[in-house]
């Protein structure tokens, strides 16, 4: 018991470990990547949000009307800021930095008219470099003109997995006693004034707690693909009466005001960034529609969505995770440890799927997030662990069987016991044989008057030859008693007509002793003849040995009487030697040549049996 316990354990450590580290690796890391990409992607399709937020995008479009490059004149970002105060846009917040000086005049005019509007967040960032193996922090806000009239603003710097796809969003960075906040997180507070706290596990902001993935980052939990909020062209929202388009040379198109009536922009949250591919501000996200980027303002306004909604994904700390995984992994190798390699399969496969339903609706309905691939794997991994085993304790198996059955069994007979090896596991059962005993007659007066040289090279030379005729005939040989010889037929390997075969091999070991009289004779030396008995009926078949040594054999009724048979052989003169009884001749009578002899009481036995002498095989 105790090295079952520990092999159970091993396989489960073993699997836990392999699991742990393989996930730790970037190829496992990744793996799970694509694995919360898939979920987080179907998830995605069953989203939906309000239509609070709106984007205002730098495009194709904007470029194809101003016709001229980025970055555009401050002058129409201002008219832009004014523009969307007279449309009722709650709040504008600007994913374009404005790091560097451009016209004294146009700097203090958005600062000025992102003072009139009273709710504008700017974009900064915060840049990290090694110098010297010193790391060096730079932050990078908008410059000293617009803050002054507009103070408000945050961080827009975009984070990214190993694979270059923005998963996650950071909340805050902190340089020695300051903190900034992300665009995002920026927007919310300019928006409800609530306090906040950060800790080492969420940011606390008002009643909301919002969990750190890692560090500071959370994970987002995208709303649907690129473009899944409202988008509308910067051009359209600066195109009034009072901003002349190139091609308003020929004739006006002033979208703005379609945008007025309509109301577009109306108690909005607004977002402004560049979506255009030229600008390279779009990136790889989970939820991307094949070759789409996702541009980055739409990723900080899926973050605010995020904030607004309290929509936020968390994760199952690893603390709790791995104990229970380790738990699970355990009991799976208990049951492992019993079933088969096809049974094994089958319900890994059940574990594993279960478990991923459970994980993706976990996700789905209450935004809980379960290591995807880490349990599956570690299931796994134990699965592929006892295959192995049980292939080696198989193959040990057969080996043993072969080396125990080889010399004893006809090789085609043991090949087919090697296909079911549990036929030899300790035990028996009843099942029907037919039994044969051969016995040298007068061997110890033989052995008495001979040397023993010859005695033994005598024995070896004839029981060779009996082996070998059983095994042609499909027998087991069951034990040598002595001189005798006992076979089994119809075990452990069913054949057809086993009272037949055991008939046969009669036969032939009389034909093959007859070739042994002649040679023995010729030799000058004196010959032996036999006593053979046969019976068939039903036995207690199986390997009967002790937990030392192995013993197949049969006990029982028919097997005495088949032994009562061959010893009374001698009181009855015989053609050949060889009597059978009445429960082999009702098999066999239409096969071959018999004659009665007697009714008979063996010992052991009150109910007499009739016996008949074998005569020939029938020619077929």
């Amino acid at each position: 018991m105790t090295k079952k316990i520990i092999t159970v354990i091993i396989f489960a450590i073993a699997a836990f470990s392999i699991s742990t580290i393989f996930f730790l690796t970037s190829f496992g890391e990744h793996l799970e990547h694509k694995a919360y990409d898939l979920m987080l992607s179907n998830k995605s399709k069953y989203s939906s949000l309000s239509d609070d937020i709106v984007i205002i995008a730098i495009d194709d479009d904007s470029f194809g009307s101003f016709m001229i490059q980025w970055p555009f004149p401050r002058e129409y970002h201002a008219h832009l800021v004014r523009n969307l105060k007279r449309l009722g846009a709650k709040q504008i917040i600007f994913d374009i930095e404005f790091s560097e000086s451009y016209k004294e005049s146009a700097d203090i005019d958005l600062g000025l008219a992102a003072a009139e509007h009273g709710n504008v967040i700017f974009a900064g960032k915060i840049y990290q470099n090694f110098d010297n193996n010193y790391l060096t922090t730079t932050t990078l806000p908008p410059i000293y003109a617009i803050r002054r009239q507009s103070p408000d603003w945050g961080l827009v710097n975009m984070p990214s997995d190993k694979d270059g796809f923005v998963r996650q969003y950071g909340l805050f960075q902190r340089i020695k006693e300051d903190t900034y906040y992300s665009l995002a997180l920026k927007s919310y507070l300019k928006l409800f004034n609530d306090p906040i706290v950060i800790t080492e596990s969420h940011v606390s902001v008002g009643q909301m707690n919002v969990p750190y993935f890692a560090n500071n980052e959370v994970l987002i939990n995208y709303y649907g693909q690129p473009k899944f909020f409202k988008h509308y062209s910067y051009s359209s929202v600066v195109d009034d009466s009072s901003f002349v388009l190139p091609m308003e040379e020929f004739f006006e198109i002033n979208d703005f005001y379609h945008l007025l009536d309509s109301e577009a922009f109306k108690d909005k949250i607004v977002f402004i960034g560049a979506t255009a591919d030229e600008l390279k501000d779009n990136f790889h996200t989970p939820v991307n529609d094949k070759n789409q980027l996702m541009a980055g303002v739409e990723i900080h306004a899926n973050m605010l969505q995020m904030l607004l909604d309290n929509n936020f994904i968390k994760r199952i700390p690893f603390t709790i995770f791995y104990p229970i995984s380790l738990i699970i992994i355990l009991l799976i190798s208990v049951f492992y440890y019993w079933l088969k390699p096809l049974s094994s399969l089958i319900y890994s496969l059940i574990f594993i799927l279960f478990y991923l339903f459970l994980t993706y609706y976990l996700f789905l309905k209450h935004n809980i997030l379960l290591p995807i691939l880490v349990l599956p794997a570690m299931i796994l991994f134990i699965y592929l662990g006892y295959l192995v085993y049980h292939y080696i304790l198989e193959s040990k198996e057969k080996l043993a069987i072969k080396k125990t059955f080889q010399h004893y069994m006809a090789p085609a007979l043991v090949k087919e016991l090697l296909k079911s090896p549990e036929k030899l596991k300790y035990g028996g059962s009843q099942q029907e044989v037919s039994v044969l005993f051969s016995d040298i007659r007068g061997f110890t007066t033989f052995s008495e008057t001979h040397g023993v040289e010859e005695t033994v090279s005598m024995l070896r030379e004839y029981l060779t030859e009996m082996v070998n005729t059983i095994m042609n005939n499909q027998g087991i040989l069951d034990k040598f008693i002595g001189d005798a010889v006992m076979a089994l037929f119809n075990t452990p390997i069913q054949i057809e007509n086993h009272a037949f075969m055991a008939c046969c091999c009669a036969m032939d070991m009389v034909n093959s002793l007859h070739k042994l009289q002649d040679k023995w004779i010729s030799e000058g030396k004196e010959a032996i003849s036999i006593g053979i008995g046969i019976n068939t009926g039903n036995a207690v078949v199986g390997n009967l040995g002790s937990e030392q040594i192995f013993d197949y054999t049969g006990i029982g009724d028919t097997i005495n009487l088949g032994a009562r048979l061959e010893s009374i052989n001698k009181e009855y003169q015989t053609k050949n030697g060889i009597i059978i009884s009445e429960f082999t001749l009702e098999k066999v009578k239409d096969l071959i040549e018999y004659e009665y002899l007697d009714e008979v009481t063996v010992k052991g036995k009150t109910k007499p049996v009739k016996i008949y002498q074998l005569i020939a095989i029938k020619n077929s």
